[in-house]
C-alpha cells in the first residue's frame, strides 16, 4: 500500500512539474540560456522533491537530514511555482477577450518571468520568516467572574515546534530561553512537539527540561506524536519535567483561586488507539464548582464545540500554524473552526497559536511563528 502511494505521488509530482514547463517555459523570453536555464530548474526540483521523499533510507543520518531538508525547501519553492502558474493561467484566459493578440503574448512573457521571481522571492522570504525566533505575541483573555487572584494570571504557549529534519536543538534552546524570559506563571505546550521517534530526536529536545514556570509546565499530544510513536514520547516528556495531560485534569492554587487545567489527546487519537479518544467532558469531571477559570488545552481547534458544552472557560490550541504559507491559509477552515488567533464559541473563548516552529518546507508567509503570552483579565 505505502509503495503504491508513494507512486502515485511521484506520478503527481511529474505530472505537476510538466504542466509548470509546459505552462512557462515556452513563454519565457526569447533567449535560449532562459529556456534551458527555466528546464534544468524543473529538472532539479522534481529530483530533489523525489530524493527526499527516499531520505530516511539513506543509513548515514546527517546525510539523510541534509537530503530531507533539501526536497523540502524545493517543495516549498515549487509549491509557490505551481500555483503561481494556476493562477497566471486564469488571468491569460480572462485576458484573451479584451485584449489583442500582440498583447496577450506580451502579457504571457512578462507573467511568465515575474511567476518564477515571485517563487525565489516567496522562497527566500518564506524560509526566513521560518527560521528566525519565533516572536512573542501578547493576548489578554477576558473571562467573567474571575477571582482578583487570577488578575493578570499569565500563560506561556508553545505550540507545533516539529522538531525533525530541519528544526534541532538548538531551534529548541531558543525557544527555551524567550519562554524562560517571559517568567509565565505557567507554561502550556500544544501538541506536535516532534516529526520523529524518541531514539532519533530525544537529545534534540532535551534542553525543554529546562523551562521554568511558578506553576509547572504542561503538555498534551498532537497528531504528529502518534505518527511517531505517542507512548514512547510521554514518557519522554514525562521524565523531562512535564505534566503530561491526557483527558485529565489538574487544579492550581494561585494566590488562594483555584485554576483548572485540563487537557485532551489528540481530536483524532481514537484512530491509532481507541483508548486515547479525545473527550473535555472526562478532562474536567471532578473539577471544583468554584473553580476561578477552566481551562482546556486541545491541539486540534476542532476540540471547541465540546470543550464549551463541558463547561470550559478557554480552550488553547494549535495545529493549523495559521495556514504556514500562502495561499494554503484559505483552505484550513475547510477542516478546523478557526485558523489563528483569539476567537468566541458561545461562552468560550479559544486561542488558536500560529504555531512556535514549522511542519514540511521550512517556509512561512503571511502566518508568522509565535510564543504566545496570554494573560487572564476580568471580562
Amino acid at each position: 500500500m505505502r509503495n503504491r502511494r508513494l507512486v502515485i505521488l511521484i506520478c503527481t509530482l511529474a505530472l505537476l512539474h510538466a504542466y509548470v514547463g509546459v505552462r512557462l517555459l515556452p513563454d519565457l523570453p526569447i533567449v535560449p540560456a532562459a529556456r534551458l536555464a527555466g528546464a534544468l530548474l524543473l529538472a532539479v526540483s522534481f529530483a530533489a522533491m523525489v530524493l527526499g521523499l527516499h531520505a530516511r533510507s539513506i543509513a548515514d543520518r546527517a546525510w539523510s537530514d541534509r537530503v530531507a531538508a533539501a526536497g523540502l525547501l524545493v517543495t516549498g519553492f515549487f509549491s509557490s511555482l505551481c500555483v503561481v502558474t494556476v493562477l497566471r493561467d486564469g488571468v491569460l484566459l480572462a485576458a484573451i477577450l479584451p485584449l489583442s493578440a500582440a498583447h496577450v503574448h506580451l502579457l504571457a512573457a512578462a507573467s511568465a518571468a515575474a511567476a518564477v521571481v515571485f517563487a525565489f522571492l516567496a522562497t527566500g522570504v518564506g524560509f526566513a520568516n521560518a527560521r528566525r525566533d519565533a516572536r512573542v505575541v501578547r493576548v489578554s483573555i477576558p473571562l467573567r467572574d474571575l477571582p482578583p487572584a487570577l488578575h493578570g494570571f499569565t500563560i506561556a504557549q508553545v505550540s507545533d515546534v516539529h522538531v525533525g529534519r530541519t528544526i534541532k536543538r538548538p531551534f529548541v534552546e531558543a525557544i527555551v530561553r524567550a519562554v524562560n524570559a517571559l517568567d509565565a506563571d505557567l507554561i502550556a505546550v500544544t501538541g506536535d512537539l516532534v516529526d520523529g521517534p524518541v531514539e532519533e530526536l530525544g537529545r534534540h529536545i532535551a534542553p525543554l527540561a529546562q523551562l521554568r514556570a511558578r506553576h509547572g509546565v504542561y503538555f498534551v499530544t498532537g497528531n504528529h506524536e502518534y505518527y511517531a510513536g505517542e507512548p514512547a514520547w510521554s514518557a519522554r516528556l514525562k521524565s523531562l519535567g512535564m505534566n503530561v495531560l491526557k483527558n485529565e485534569h489538574v487544579v492550581v492554587r494561585h494566590g488562594g483561586a483555584a485554576l483548572v487545567v485540563a487537557g485532551v489527546t489528540d481530536f483524532g487519537a481514537h484512530q491509532f488507539d481507541a483508548r486515547e479518544r479525545s473527550d473535555p467532558h472526562a478532562a474536567i469531571a471532578g473539577a471544583p464548582r468554584d473553580a476561578g477559570a477552566r481551562i482546556l488545552l486541545a491541539h486540534q481547534p476542532r476540540s471547541a464545540a465540546e470543550a464549551e458544552r463541558a463547561g470550559f472557560d478557554l480552550q488553547l490550541s494549535g495545529h493549523t500554524h495559521g495556514g504556514q504559507f500562502w495561499p494554503w491559509m484559505l483552505f484550513v477552515r475547510l477542516q478546523q473552526p478557526f485558523t489563528a488567533g483569539l476567537h468566541r464559541l458561545g461562552r468560550l473563548w479559544v486561542y488558536i497559536s500560529r504555531g512556535t516552529g514549522y511542519w514540511g518546507p521550512p517556509k512561512r508567509l503571511g502566518a508568522p511563528s509565535e510564543i504566545t503570552l496570554l494573560e487572564l483579565a476580568p471580562a
